[in-house]
This record gives C-alpha cells, sequence and structure tokens, in this order.
C-alpha cells in the first residue's frame, strides 16, 4: 500500500518591500520549487504596454487577473511535493479590503489549497524601497500589510513572523520550521 503524499504550498506573504521576493530567490537558489509574485509580473506587464490593468488604475479588475494566475500556479503545483508562493490568494483579500472592496467567496475555499501556516515577512524600513512596480510609500506599505496579514487571520491560517534578519537567516528560519512541522495540513 503507497501513501499518498499532499503536496506541501507555502506562502511568503506580508507588504510590499518587506522582502519576500527576496527570501524566494534564495529558496530557489536553494533549489526550491517557487512560483513568482503574480501581481509583479502582471503590473510589469501592464507598464511595458501602458495598460490599465493595475492596482492603482483597477484595483478589482487587477486583483481577478491575478487570482486566476495564481490559481494557475495552485494547479501547476500539484506536480511537486514542495512549493513555495510568493504570496497567495490572501494577498489579495488583503489588498481589497485595504482599497475598500470585498473578495469572492470561493477565494476562501481555493485558499485552503496552501499550508496551514504562512510566514510573514513584517514592514521594515531598512529594506524598504519604491520602484515602478512598487510606488507605496513605507507607511502605505505598512497599512497594506496590516490588511494581508489581518486576510490570513480572518482565513484562519497560522501565521509565523519572518525575523527581520539576513536572507540566509531568514531562509533558515522556514527550513527549520518545515522540518520540525512535517505533517503540517493544508489550511
Amino acid at each position: 500500500m503507497s501513501l499518498v503524499v499532499a503536496p506541501r504550498r507555502i506562502v511568503i506573504a506580508g507588504g510590499p518591500g518587506s522582502g519576500k521576493s527576496t527570501l524566494l530567490q534564495a529558496l530557489v537558489e536553494s533549489g526550491k520549487i517557487c512560483y513568482e509574485e503574480s501581481s509583479r509580473v502582471l503590473i510589469r506587464e501592464q507598464l511595458a504596454k501602458s495598460g490599465q490593468l493595475l492596482p492603482w488604475a483597477d484595483l478589482w479588475a487587477f486583483a481577478q487577473e491575478c487570482s486566476a494566475r495564481m490559481q494557475a500556479q495552485l494547479k501547476d503545483s500539484t506536480q511537486h511535493r514542495l512549493s513555495f508562493f510568493d504570496r497567495g490568494l490572501p494577498d489579495l483579500v488583503g489588498y481589497l479590503s485595504h482599497g475598500g472592496r470585498s473578495a469572492p467567496d470561493s477565494w476562501r475555499d481555493v485558499s485552503r489549497a496552501y499550508a496551514a501556516t504562512v510566514f510573514f515577512a513584517p514592514p521594515w524600513r531598512d529594506i524598504f524601497v519604491n520602484d515602478s512596480e512598487r510606488p507605496q510609500t513605507f507607511a502605505e506599505a505598512q497599512a497594506l500589510g496590516a490588511h494581508i496579514r489581518r486576510a490570513y487571520e480572518d482565513y484562519s491560517f497560522h501565521v509565523v513572523d519572518l525575523a527581520r534578519s539576513s536572507v540566509a537567516e531568514r531562509r533558515r528560519q522556514v527550513l527549520d520550521y518545515l522540518r520540525a512541522h512535517p505533517h503540517e495540513s493544508s489550511s
């Protein structure tokens, strides 16, 4: 009799400029399967063609497109035993909440495909930078991060704060946690 092992889908979440993508890159470099942040990819695409599917132009349409891309990532991740995500659907819930909007109820069910623990990168002024894909001020990023955290908590995720430390230390924190909790199920 063989046991089927469900894929572990680990989310790295947090506000803009908190070090998520840098941590994910370090995980890629150590051989882990990681999915890129859908929202940054979409923003890059839209800026390249002067498109309007941007969170500051049409938040609702932007969130819908990001949701479709994130759900495609989830589907693709079924082929991997362990994978990491630069943001999960509850991040979009936080973005919408910050913008005064509500997310579709269906996102709660889809979000259960992620592991029950999410790693949260708290606001960190020392590493925060703006760019064309991240126009928020630090104060705006903090406020958005609070909405994102609340979304994960509202969706009953266990939120583990990443230490404000080096990328190597953050990577070690995540991998040590996963080794210590090998049988943690999805949310």
